[in-house]
């Protein structure tokens, strides 16, 4: 939705707040050539210093009036004292005296209308200086340069004007009439700016379709002619909203009269919220429309949007201005300069009914630039679907196995119960790490087929190792991945040492130095080196100090299934060099992984996983949080699909494994 905004005034508008408008807001001025009433006027346009002018002023009168002592009186005096001294009282905002100066009557008319012209347009600053005079006889042709900083950070309007000079008695004067001011600017017309603001471009998926579908909002504004208080009006939105009272007058006070002129944008919540403040403000029409704006698939990625009532705008000190809106986190603030644009202005001018007679001067705007994201919206609604309807917190992070492409990023929070994070989480992995100690089994030489028991217990380094959930005497490496067994785990870190584990858990990617283009940090996994068997073997299990994200563990299954660490990437467009691929392990082991993956789903604890269609393969695990809860797990991957799946639960029998099953059934056809 494009926001036009007129920045200028109307005959007949209401008183405005008491004590005027503040400090960097726009009063209304007068008509051309016809003085307002009914409306407060704040100090006029003061420029900067113009001595250096003042000083060259007297020094050409005292030159003149020297020439005359001597004789050099001529038959017709210069006009240029006067259209000097004109400009120079107009630009210092003594408008009395630049009044007097013309033939304009009554002279506070005159004054009213050069007083109005440039705080109709809120100029901050304007600078004269004068240029050629051209003398026939009795009349004059007299050219002005002006300066005018409309205060908005747009460049400043240049423009050249010129006025007649007509003499009379001994002297000059400036002959009146609005062109003075702006050529073409007649009796009933008046000077605006329109601020045009684009639409807020979109966070698109990996196809190019917008993350963001249309959802419900509430479009807040008003018809400035049917308001019978505009100060009461601005003063019960600005209670409702928390923006200031006088911008709220100002800026309809100096839009098109009978236009319908847009104030706020508010999503459902928002409406919600302010329900009540906006039903007690007097005049306000309410719009419910949808646009792509508020909602979005990839929530977690994309972050959240604000628009005029965002705290954050008012705590930055940011002027009102509808249309305005602002990334609050995730990708929508990472490039909020690159989404946002920048308004197109126009200084107008606009008769008395709203029509706009002549475009003065344009200064185009820049359209925001869409950014491409990774995400697979099939693979993130299925994900999406997955997670919502469940009792517990759960999340389900997805990526491309050939080149690190975040796909889906979903995560649920329950009621009641413990927060999930799929990018920035700090979980134990359980049994899921021992894809990563079984890539440095598998390095070391063990074979799939090695008789490895799997008992109730088993002491290690002087800790005791159990099963939770019990697990059945297996009695080869192989049933023992399949089926997680902790107790044979532990037994097998005997086989390992420190820094073997270590360099595993590198080549997976913990600890890289990746960051995606997020404003929180995600996290990148955590293992600290054993000191001691019984560190190893807890380690060696996903316990101890292993910390990940879901993220983590999605990369980790990439790993298995393409062979290749590649770090994670989130957009395309603008391009995100990221860290370099690697391979980190040989044919051989990455084919005994997949191997042992594949029999958790067909023969082992993960079956419920195994969905029709292309083959899955993964692992499971779970791991206690310390405070009563566990984090069940799922890593695997189907086709170029990898993925984790974690499920923060009250017991260590439930598996994840369901979940993913549901999130792979809604990835088919």
């Amino acid at each position: 939705m494009v926001r036009t905004h007129s920045r200028g005034a109307h005959a007949g508008k209401p008183a405005p707040l008491r004590g005027g408008p503040a400090r960097g807001t726009r009063a209304r001025g007068a008509r051309a050539g016809n003085r307002r009433t009914g409306e407060s006027r704040v100090r006029g346009v003061r420029p900067r210093t113009t001595r250096g002018r003042v000083i060259a002023a007297a020094g050409a009168t005292v030159v003149l009036l020297i020439g005359l002592a001597l004789g050099w009186a001529s038959p017709s005096p210069s006009a240029e004292p006067t259209v000097q001294a004109f400009l120079l009282a107009w630009e210092n905002g003594d408008y009395t005296s630049a009044a007097a100066l013309t033939t304009g009557a009554p002279a506070v008319a005159v004054a009213a209308a050069l007083e109005s012209a440039y705080q109709q347009l809120g100029a901050a600053d304007l600078s004269l200086s004068m240029g050629s005079i051209t003398q026939h006889g009795n009349t004059a042709d007299a050219h002005f340069n002006a300066s005018v900083d409309l205060g908005r950070g747009s460049p400043p309007w240049f423009y050249t004007g010129n006025f007649q000079m007509r003499r009379i008695g001994g002297g000059w004067k400036v002959q009146w009439l609005p062109s003075v001011i702006v050529p073409g600017l007649r009796p009933g017309l008046r000077l605006a700016v329109l601020s045009t603001m684009p639409p807020r471009a979109q966070l698109l998926d990996a196809g190019g379709v917008p993350l963001a579908p249309r959802s419900r909002v509430y479009t807040v504004g008003v018809v400035p002619s049917r308001l019978t208080d505009l100060a009461l009006t601005a003063d019960r939105l600005s209670r409702a909203t928390g923006l200031a009272a006088n911008e709220i007058f100002n800026w309809i006070a100096e839009a098109p009269s009978a236009q319908f002129l847009e104030l706020l944008q508010l999503s459902p919540a928002q409406y919600q919220t302010l329900r009540g403040g906006l039903a007690r403000t007097p005049g306000l029409i309410i719009r419910p429309g949808r646009a792509r704006l508020f909602n979005s698939i990839a929530p977690e990625v994309s972050g959240s949007v604000g628009t005029e009532t965002a705290q954050v705008l008012q705590e930055e000190g940011a002027p009102f201005r509808p249309g305005n809106t602002v990334g609050l986190s995730g990708l929508q603030q990472t490039f909020q300069r690159l989404l946002v644009g920048t308004s197109t202005t126009e200084i107008v001018e606009e008769n008395g009914n709203g029509q706009i007679v002549t475009v003065l001067k344009r200064w185009s705007g820049r359209n925001g630039t869409d950014v491409r994201t990774t995400i697979d919206s099939k693979v993130q609604l299925a994900a999406d679907d997955a997670v919502a309807s469940l009792p517990d917190s759960a999340a389900i992070v997805a990526v491309s196995a050939s080149n690190g492409h975040v796909l889906a990023v979903a995560q649920h929070n329950a009621p009641g119960r413990p927060q999930v994070s799929a990018l920035a989480g700090k979980y134990q992995p359980g049994q899921a790490f021992t894809i990563v100690s079984t890539a440095a089994l598998l390095n070391s030489g063990l074979d799939l087929n090695t008789p490895i028991p799997c008992g109730v217990s088993n002491a290690v380094g002087g800790e005791n190792f159990t099963n939770i959930p019990p697990e059945p005497n297996l009695g080869t490496f192989r049933s023992d991945f399949a089926n997680a067994c902790s107790t044979a785990f532990a037994g097998l870190s005997l086989r390992l040492d420190a820094k073997q584990l270590m360099a595993a858990a590198t080549n997976f990617g913990l600890g890289a130095s990746w960051r995606l283009p997020l404003s929180a940090t995600s996290f990148t996994g955590s293992l600290r080196a054993p000191t001691n068997q019984a560190e190893l073997a807890e380690e060696t299990i996903g316990n101890g100090s292993v910390r990940v994200s879901p993220l983590n563990m999605a990369l980790a299954a990439a790993v298995v299934q393409s062979g290749t660490w590649h770090p994670p990437m989130l957009v395309t467009s603008p391009p995100d060099p990221g860290l370099s691929p690697r391979v980190p392990f040989t044919p051989q082991v990455v084919s005994g992984l997949r191997t042992l993956m594949r029999s958790t789903v067909t023969s082992g604890a993960g079956q419920a996983a195994n969905v029709a269609g292309a083959a899955v393969y993964g692992q499971v695990g779970s791991a206690p949080d310390g405070s009563g809860h566990w984090s069940s797990w799922f890593v695997g991957f189907q086709g170029n699909v990898a993925f984790a799946v974690v499920e923060l639960t009250n017991s260590a029998s439930v598996s994840a494994a369901p979940l993913a099953g549901h999130f792979l059934n809604g990835l088919k056809p």
